[in-house]
């Protein structure tokens, strides 16, 4: 048996609902998802090299995550203004959430120590979860490389 943390989300559990703030400066709804699978990947910044890719591979794989009836989301501590520059730089055809409060990147029990040039410091986990239409929890990624990895998901969303 698992254990996890109280408001923590956990595999089979429905997971509560939420709102954030879009790289357009909508706000986005878990509850307005319904009836579809939603993949939330968690990265740790906006531009960066492994980032770059994973939203890259979740980019070009769009066409086959909807017709697995799956919307995909891309989730980091970044700003929506950076998120904007970042969807444009790339063609991202998803929506982008901007967690500047950490919310959802405790929600989802995301963020760990790490180290970066010799320094301790807290960030994202690269980690992916996918809901599935009923709103439960059906799979989650931690500790993500990230080439590579939209195809493991994208799989595990038709199989749903």
């Amino acid at each position: 048996m698992t254990k996890t943390a109280p408001g923590k989300v956990v595999i089979g559990k429905k997971v509560p609902d939420f709102k954030a703030v879009t790289t357009d400066g909508n706000e986005w709804r878990l509850k307005e998802a319904a009836g579809s699978n939603v993949v939330l990947f968690f990265y740790p910044k906006d531009m960066t090299p492994g980032c770059t890719i994973e939203a890259q591979e979740f980019r070009d794989l769009q066409a086959q995550f909807r017709r697995a009836k799956t919307q995909v989301v891309g989730i980091s501590r970044d700003s929506c203004t950076s998120h904007q520059k970042f969807r444009t730089k790339e063609n991202l055809n998803y929506e982008l959430l901007s967690d500047e409060e950490e919310s959802l990147c405790k929600l989802f029990d995301v963020i760990r120590e790490k180290n970066m040039y010799g320094k301790k410091v807290f960030g994202i986990e690269r980690s992916t979860f996918l809901i599935d239409s009923e709103g439960k929890l059906a799979a989650e990624w931690r500790k993500v490389k990230a080439e590579g990895h939209a195809q493991v998901v994208l799989a595990a969303a038709k199989a749903l």
